[in-house]
């Protein structure tokens, strides 16, 4: 073979097999380019549907450090199991941790025993408390408040005295305004022991601790909800005195207050107030208060009005919206609108409770609108959102 020959062969060798990794590197880019990304354990976990295969995708994910500091997810899959009535799927997901180091973490054992507490499985909680030193663990204000509230969210207020009486001592803590914040809750929502939960505030104070907003809007919210409106209204003068801010939440109760109080136009003054507020604005809250009051005074196009700001303002109803406004409706005998927001919580996929529904379909019924009632449990019956099982009574007398 000539020199020219071996020449040309080897240049040409030479190209070829640079074309092809030039080529092989091109398709390996794109390839990557067009794959769909790789999911990420969360959401893997939050995609899953079946409850059984969540909790096992979930016990899996696990096995992954950075996963088991994901605070969002391990709430959001509790909440899920607990909306599904699988109380023993939570347990099986939350005694798994305890294979893993993180639970000498005073944090992550706070964690557990807070969402323990969510899920009404108290005695877990408090079992898991228990361990704390045999994991060498410590115990200090975060796994004592996180203690006191697994038992107020459980609705055990009487425990929740009994742990604030004896646990600080045994423990030698002080508890803090988040302590006394989960006191006074539970007392508000104990049968009977308002007064003593408005007096913690003189007490709060004696411990050098200063009342936050949580503080005082739980009083309030109670003092409005158990009809001591003038209580509640003290409470609300003395968050001025004390420099407290107010927030969505404190102007919520009051207009709550006010409503149940048929305070009308103080109502709209105080809503004209919070809607000049820097910093928050009425949300769905704000104006289901002002359907009530509307309600209240029997000014029926007015809460008509309010509902449909609650859309206009970016917001959707929800189930207290629909059982103030439908029942309302049907007493005033505005049937035609009744029909119309029926449909519309279907159409928009709003949240109604089945017995607002039922309660709308009877008075049809009684009203002699028996063709309107069936149309509203057929749609309740096949629409795809919301299965509700509504029935037309042949025993209601127009």
């Amino acid at each position: 073979m000539s020199l020219l020959s071996r020449l040309l062969l080897r240049g040409s060798t030479t190209f070829n097999a640079s074309t092809i990794r030039r080529f092989s590197t091109a398709a390996s880019e794109t390839t990557a380019a067009i794959s769909p990304p790789k999911k990420s354990l969360s959401s893997i976990v939050n995609d899953e549907r079946n409850p059984r295969r969540m909790v096992d995708k979930f016990k899996t994910a696990c096995e992954s450090e950075r996963f088991r500091a994901n605070i969002a997810v391990y709430d959001r899959t509790v909440r899920r199991l607990v909306a599904a009535r699988r109380l023993h799927f939570v347990e099986e997901i939350l005694e798994e941790q305890k294979k893993y180091p993180d639970m000498s973490k005073e944090g992550f054992a706070a964690r557990i025993i807070s969402l323990y507490g969510k899920a009404g499985l108290v005695e877990k909680a408090q079992k898991v408390f228990d361990e704390m030193p045999e994991r060498n663990c410590k115990r200090s204000l975060l796994s004592f408040n996180a203690l006191l509230s697994a038992y107020c969210v459980s609705k055990r207020f009487d425990v929740v005295e009994q742990l604030f009486d004896e646990l600080p001592e045994k423990l030698s803590i002080r508890p803090d305004i988040v302590s006394y914040n989960t006191l006074i809750k539970a007392l508000c929502e104990k049968e009977g022991s308002l007064s003593e939960a408005v007096e913690l505030l003189g007490e709060i104070e004696k411990k050098g601790l200063k009342p936050d907003v949580f503080t005082f809007n739980t009083l309030l919210l109670s003092c409005y909800l158990k009809g001591e409106f003038e209580l509640g209204e003290e409470i609300w003068g003395e968050m001025g005195e004390k420099n407290v801010a107010k927030d969505i939440r404190s102007y919520n109760a009051r207009l709550l207050g006010l409503a149940n109080e048929r305070k009308w136009g103080e109502q709209v003054s105080l809503f004209g107030e919070l809607k000049a507020s820097v910093g928050f604005k009425p949300d769905v809250y704000s104006f289901n208060a002002m359907i009530r009051g509307s309600i209240n005074q029997g000014k029926m196009e007015e809460a008509k009005a309010w509902y449909k700001e609650i859309v206009k303002q970016g917001y959707r109803p929800d189930r207290a919206t629909f059982s103030l406004l439908l029942p309302a409706l049907c007493k005033a005998e505005d049937f035609g609108y009744a029909i119309e927001l029926c449909k519309e919580t279907f159409s928009k996929r709003y949240l109604v409770g089945q017995t607002t529904l039922q309660e709308v379909v009877d008075e049809l019924v009684k009203v002699g609108k028996r063709g309107e009632a069936e149309e509203i449990v057929e749609i309740a019956k096949n629409n795809d959102f919301l299965k509700v099982k509504l029935e037309v009574s042949s025993q209601l007398i127009s």
